[in-house]
């Protein structure tokens, strides 16, 4: 009987000893950043279940990461090189192994300066190519190994101000639900619509569903609704959302609502933008204003209303994720070299600072 108690301690023990350390277990991200100062490439950090940060260290060294996405089966995490090397940029893919990011192989990217990349299930890649004014298209194996550039697809026009001269092209997506990319491009000032001939790997432009921003918007980013019905367009130099919705096989703009507070009259630039998966709130960064804007979402017909705004105790804060189970906001500052957890309230979308870390020139932040 002795001995039966003091087995029953001993697993009680070990049990609430385990319980305790999953409490407390820590959530890793990784930070893109550029590399023109002291930053060296990919950064690995991490999250508590209570907010704090702590770095991890340098996870890859590569020339200005400056935007990641991982496969759908996070096997394998890729990463732009924001460079111009005779015209183009680069794509690299790492295994994600043992926590640790082993390079796979690098690809161009088919045009100057990439910013962004996306993946899908099937592991085709596209990124957009910012100085080149082009959407590239590749595909990477299921051990992640990418083939060389497929297809490389050229903008052409341009807007009415000084940032849009030429095609800028500065994001493209994957719609979450059928067959079709949708390319945003800062210099047209358009939204381009494709769909991916899987026989050719070509990306096939829909010329009647281009769509056209309000003149000087200078589209960014886009976020989908979670009902799949409704993006969110974000455009960077009329600081504004832009909602946008699909009926009989075309696009429009249906309401556009500024990101910055009443009276705000300093430059600042729109950077990123992400919705929660309730669909209820909608957050994007302001670049000048230094602030996270924070949106109710009209659940009926998608309208926002601006609530708020969490100043971000940095300065240019570019790229913001939400940690996967929602309860933290990060946001990359990258001009003060620092990363910030906010505590996100569920029920009314507000925001609370609760940690900071040093981080050099972050601008992209991947759970």
């Amino acid at each position: 009987m002795k001995y039966f108690s003091t087995l029953v301690f001993i697993l009680l023990f070990l049990g609430c000893k385990n319980s305790s350390v999953k409490s407390i277990k820590e959530t890793n991200f990784y930070v893109g950043t550029y590399t023109q100062k002291e930053s060296k490439g990919i950064y690995k950090y991490s999250i508590s279940k209570d907010g704090k940060l702590k770095n991890i260290g340098l996870a890859a060294t590569i020339i200005n990461p400056s935007f990641l996405a991982k496969s759908k089966d996070q096997k394998n995490l890729f990463a732009i090189s924001e460079v111009n090397e005779n015209e183009t940029g680069y794509i690299y893919s790492y295994e994600i192994k043992n926590d640790s990011l082993q390079m796979v192989n690098k690809q161009e990217s088919g045009g100057a300066h990439p910013c962004f990349i996306a993946v899908n299930k099937d592991n085709y890649i596209i990124t957009a190519n910012y100085t080149g004014g082009n959407i590239g298209l590749l595909k990477a194996t299921k051990t992640g190994e990418i083939a060389p550039i497929s297809f490389v697809q050229q903008h052409i026009g341009k807007g009415s101000t000084e940032r849009q001269t030429a095609p800028h092209a500065h994001s493209t997506w994957f719609h979450p639900t059928k067959n079709e990319v949708i390319s945003i491009d800062l210099g047209t000032n358009e939204l381009w619509f494709s769909t991916i001939d899987k026989t050719k790997n070509e990306l096939i432009y829909t010329t009647q569903k281009k769509l056209k921003m309000k003149d000087g918007a200078g589209p960014r980013h886009l976020t989908f609704h979670p009902n799949n019905k409704w993006m969110y367009i974000l455009n960077e130099l009329n600081n504004t959302v832009s909602l946008v919705k699909e009926k009989n096989n075309a696009y429009f703009i249906t309401a556009s609502i500024t990101t910055l507070p009443a009276g705000f009259s300093t430059d600042s630039k729109a950077a990123d933008i992400h919705i929660s998966k309730d669909g209820k709130f909608l957050y994007t960064s302001n670049r000048g204003a230094d602030s996270i804007a924070i949106f109710k979402v009209n659940t009926t017909n998608g309208t926002l209303t601006g609530i708020g705004y969490a100043p971000v105790l940095g300065a240019n804060p570019r790229n913001f994720s939400l940690s996967p189970d929602e309860e933290f906001l990060l946001v990359a500052n990258q001009d003060t070299n620092n990363i910030i957890s906010f505590k996100r309230n569920p029920s009314s979308g507000a925001l609370t600072f609760v940690d900071e870390i040093f981080a050099p020139t972050p601008v992209c932040i991947l759970f």
